[in-house]
């Protein structure tokens, strides 16, 4: 009975195998969905957008971005969580809503580490702190100053509670010794908004966003930051060099719903890198400050794993919370 029972295991694992190779040689056979869990027009969106269009001229198949904002990233990121894991559903996420969000909110109703299955890491971005151009803040030392003056009065944009923008940014008042309030926005064009009308006094976001602005001559930026100075502004300051310890960073990467295929995972990825590594690709990724990473899916996953320990490190620190 016990060869039996073994015998009848293998065979099934054996069918298995081969209906999941059968579905990657099919693969795709229909449109696929890449959700964006932010507003149209942030840096997910755009690169989102890029690979969708890239894939779908590889598969000859249509590849349609659907925009997903709202709850820190959360509703996008749970969408992707919970479809069916065939491939054709898909996720270009950034860390917020697997890393930091996920660590502020009671009500999140996925796992960060086993509702999903990470495909790649598609890279990371160089933040800055950025200020309305009528502002008179020119520095860091300036924001500060400003800050000191007006104690609690200055407002600070962010795309999210728990977004590398929002937690920085208490960092950077800890550090400082300085008080102002948070005011969250569903994705960054709209805390974009906000901070050129004047209605927040400072932003931390991506080089690539803030550059357009800025020479579109609605905003400043004041200071990179990450750990170190940007490749793209290499005169540009960062705030650590006013502020000792300070740093910040952001990364996105492609996933899927947990338990798909590895043959579908296996296939999906070797597509991504082909056409990630092309010179259409590299202007995208230049035009918005973000760098590739040489991580295998392996690496990824650990990568991932210590991000989320970091973060929870990071908030538990400064007492961020959800509102």
């Amino acid at each position: 009975m016990r060869v039996t029972i073994a015998m009848c295991g293998a065979v099934v694992l054996v069918a298995l195998a081969g209906e999941a190779e059968l579905a990657a040689s099919e693969y795709p056979n229909h449109t696929v969905k890449i959700i964006v869990p932010t507003s149209p027009g942030a840096v997910t969106d755009v690169l989102a957008r890029a690979i969708a269009q890239a894939l779908s001229q590889t598969w000859g198949r249509s590849v349609i971005v659907e925009n997903r904002p709202g709850g820190d990233e959360m509703i996008g990121d749970e969408m992707v969580a919970k479809a069916t894991p065939d491939g054709y559903t898909l996720g270009v996420i950034s860390n917020s809503g697997i890393t930091s969000a996920p660590l502020l909110h009671r009500d999140v109703r996925y796992d960060p580490v086993k509702d999903f299955t990470p495909i790649d890491m598609l890279g990371q971005i160089t933040p800055v702190m950025v200020v309305p151009v009528k502002s008179p803040v020119h520095t860091v030392q300036e924001l500060i100053a400003l800050a000191k003056s007006e104690p609690g009065q200055l407002n600070f944009g962010s795309f999210g509670t728990g977004s590398y923008a929002h937690v920085a940014m208490e960092d950077f008042m800890q550090r400082t010794g300085i008080k102002m309030t948070h005011v969250p926005y569903r994705g960054a064009t709209p805390a974009y908004e906000a901070l050129i009308r004047g209605d927040v006094a400072v932003m931390i976001a991506n080089l690539g966003s803030a550059h357009a602005q800025e020479q579109a001559g609605f905003v400043r930026i004041i200071a990179a930051a990450g750990p170190n100075r940007s490749k793209a502004r290499p005169g540009l300051p960062t705030v650590a060099e006013s502020v000792p310890g300070f740093s910040t960073g952001a990364w996105w990467g492609m996933f899927g719903p947990a338990k798909m295929p590895a043959p579908v995972v296996n296939k999906i990825l070797a597509d991504l890198l082909r056409n990630l590594d092309t010179p259409q690709m590299a202007k995208i990724y230049k035009a918005n400050t973000m760098e590739r990473q040489d991580l295998s899916r392996d690496q990824f996953i650990e990568f991932i794993r210590a991000d989320i320990r970091n973060w929870a490190r990071q908030i538990k620190a400064v007492g961020v919370t959800s509102n």
